[in-house]
């Protein structure tokens, strides 16, 4: 693929560790784990000591002291590379998602309390924004928590939660003041849930089309009693916590759609120079060639696109709307190159054997979690166009 200069050796030696982790630790039991729809829990602790989780976490608390987004986008690349994204999904919404608003928005006290467990993957943690009426937007989200006292009591349910049976911290999003009417700019809040609080409860773990190593849950809280310190930020301004974070999800998402469809292009392209019909190589029909021509072009402009987009990212430079155009336009590349690839590799392609049907129905949901393609287009459209 295209030279990039993203990368200096610092990042290579890490990359090789990531590498090297992967094949002792990830491959070997990725069959069990996708058959059994989620990752050992103790498979957490490893990567906590193998320096894959918290690396943004300050050494203090037993983090990497580098908060340098490469190392998680090396994590991921990684992941791709091996065959095994979906078994890296804890890892990045571990990492690319939460660990960032524990980061900013921590108290010292709760500093002190949660992030040494984050890091060694003691404490695995989640974020429910979710609900039966409320996805990519949320101004519809409903769940609430009344005050009583110090602590707020918080009732309904959350769905589609990424890591929602492994996770030991639940960062809930949830409604603490205003009527249920009033816009969310003023009424939402980040509530911490501790599992084996009383009235926590998890679902089954959801069965999805791909992506079936990575567990995704519904939850549920009757009467959950939080404390008033088990609230992240501030109170009733949740809203503008999660527009500032955002912004990182979606470029992880971006990373992963693009390593993911790498990975699977360079699949299809030796499966092409193997595999004959008609008595020469499939690569070498006129078909073949302008479908790899036009998908190794789309992967060097994406690539030199989600590199821009990180560096400006390292830099204190991305917007809400340039990481909504990264994102939905990775995603929908995946979308466009997987399903070339599996059509390259004919029958086969169908196969369960073949990893390229598992990268082909594990790519299909990059397009809509994190904020669907639609919602990232209203938000270009809205805040960067004007209309």
């Amino acid at each position: 693929m295209i030279k990039r200069t993203l990368f200096d050796e610092t990042h290579d030696m890490f990359r090789q560790t990531v590498a090297t982790f992967i094949q002792r630790e990830v491959v070997p039991n990725f069959p069990k784990w996708e058959q059994q729809g989620i990752v050992d829990r103790s498979f957490y602790h490893l990567a906590g000591k193998a320096g894959l989780l918290g690396m943004a976490v300050p050494t203090e608390y037993g983090g990497g002291g580098t908060d340098d987004f490469r190392h998680n986008v090396i994590i991921t690349e990684e992941f791709a590379r091996a065959g095994v994204m979906n078994a890296g999904q804890g890892v990045f919404v571990h990492n690319d998602s939460i660990l960032p608003y524990f980061l900013k928005l921590a108290t010292a006290e709760q500093r002190q309390r949660w992030l040494p467990g984050l890091c060694t993957g003691k404490l695995l943690a989640a974020i429910a924004m979710t609900e039966p009426n409320a996805g990519s937007d949320l101004q519809a989200v409903a769940r609430r928590a009344e005050k009583d006292g110090s602590s707020f009591v918080l009732n309904g349910s959350k769905q589609f939660i990424s890591n929602g049976i492994n996770s030991d911290l639940v960062i809930v999003v949830c409604r603490t003041r205003g009527l249920p009417d009033d816009p969310p700019k003023h009424c939402l809040s980040l509530l911490v849930v501790e599992a084996g609080m009383d009235g926590f409860k998890r679902g089954r773990n959801l069965s999805k089309v791909g992506q079936h190593a990575a567990d995704t849950a519904e939850l549920f809280f009757t009467d959950v009693h939080i404390p008033a310190a088990n609230v992240l930020g501030e109170e009733g301004r949740a809203f503008y916590h999660l527009m500032d974070r955002l912004t990182q999800e979606r470029l992880a998402i971006a990373s992963q759609a693009v390593a993911h469809a790498v990975t699977a292009f360079g699949w299809t392209l030796e499966y092409t120079k193997q595999r004959r019909a008609f008595g020469q190589p499939i690569a070498t029909f006129q078909n073949s060639r302008f479908v790899l021509a036009s998908m190794r072009t789309e992967l060097d402009i994406a690539q030199v696109f989600l590199d821009r987009q990180i560096e400006a990212h390292l830099a204190g430079e991305l917007d809400s709307e340039d990481a909504a155009e990264c994102k939905w336009w990775c995603a929908e590349l995946n979308k466009r190159v997987l399903d070339s690839c599996l059509q390259l590799h004919g029958g086969y392609g169908y196969m369960e054997e073949f990893p390229i049907a598992r990268a082909w129905r594990d790519g299909r949901v990059l397009s809509i979690y994190g904020g669907t393609t639609e919602i990232m287009k209203e938000i270009i459209g809205h805040r960067k166009l004007g209309i």
